[in-house]
C-alpha cells in the first residue's frame, strides 16, 4: 500500500540545512496496523504528515497504491488524501466556527455523500463516541478529551482505507483510551483498514502488528 524509498525532509536556514528525516525506507502492506515510536524530536510526526500527504519530502520516493505521490502537486495530493485517508491530529484541528455536527459533516460534503447518508453516518459517530449531547457545541466549548473524540470520529466517518493517528489517545482518560484503541483494532481486523499510529505508549503499540522505531530522523534496524 505504502512504499517509501530514501525519504528525506530538511529545512533550510540560510546556508545551513536541518534534517528531520534521513534515508527513511519502509514498506507497509494493506491491512497492517503499524506503530511509529521514538523519542521526542525524532521525526515521527513529520513522517506521518508526509504519509498523509500534508507535507512533501525534500528528497526520495513515496508511492501510495502505486501512485508516485512525490511527483504530485499539492492539489493532487489533497485529492488522494480526501479519497483514501483519515487523519487524527494531535492538536485536533477542528474548525472553530463549525459545531461538532458540522465538523463531522465537512469531510462527507467534500466526498459528495448524499444528505440522508450524511445524517445517518453522523448519528452513528455521535452515538459511538457518546457525544450526542455535544453535537451543537463549538470546539471551544469542549474539553481537550472531547475535542479528541470529535477529531477521531471525523477521521473515521469517511470510511477511509488508511487511518493515520498522531498520539490518538494522548488527551483521553485511560478508559476512553482503551475504547478508542479497541475501535482501531476492530477496524483493522474486521474491516481491513490500514492503520499507522505515532505513539509513546508501549501499551498502544501492542495493539498493532509491527513497530517502526525512529531515532534522529532515521529508522532503526
Amino acid at each position: 500500500m505504502l512504499e517509501l524509498k530514501d525519504i528525506e525532509r530538511c529545512y533550510t536556514n540560510g546556508s545551513s540545512k536541518t534534517y528531520v528525516l534521513r534515508y527513511v525506507t519502509a514498506n507497509i502492506q494493506e491491512g497492517e496496523f503499524v506503530s511509529i515510536m521514538g523519542p521526542s524530536g525524532s521525526g515521527k510526526s513529520t513522517l506521518l504528515h508526509i504519509l498523509g500527504m500534508l507535507d512533501a519530502p525534500t528528497a526520495g520516493a513515496y508511492n501510495f497504491l502505486g501512485e508516485p505521490v512525490h511527483t504530485f502537486n499539492e492539489r493532487k495530493r489533497a485529492e488522494l488524501y480526501q479519497q483514501y485517508i483519515g487523519f487524527v491530529f494531535q492538536a485536533y484541528h477542528l474548525i472553530d466556527d463549525l459545531t461538532v455536527y458540522e465538523n463531522l459533516e465537512a469531510p462527507l460534503m467534500y466526498k459528495k455523500v448524499p444528505a440522508q447518508e450524511r445524517k445517518s453516518r453522523i448519528a452513528d459517530m455521535l452515538d459511538r463516541f457518546n457525544i450526542v449531547a455535544k453535537k451543537d457545541l463549538f470546539p471551544e466549548q469542549l474539553s481537550g478529551g472531547q475535542q479528541q473524540l470529535v477529531g477521531i470520529a471525523r477521521a473515521l466517518i469517511g470510511r477511509p482505507k488508511l487511518i493515520l493517528a498522531d498520539e490518538p489517545t494522548g488527551n483521553l482518560q485511560s478508559q476512553q483510551a482503551h475504547e478508542i484503541m479497541d475501535i482501531f483494532q476492530k477496524l483493522n481486523r474486521e474491516d481491513g483498514v490500514t492503520i499507522i499510529q505515532v505513539t509513546h505508549s508501549e501499551e498502544n503499540a501492542r495493539y498493532g502488528n509491527r513497530i517502526l522505531n525512529l531515532k534522529d530522523g532515521q529508522l532503526q534496524a
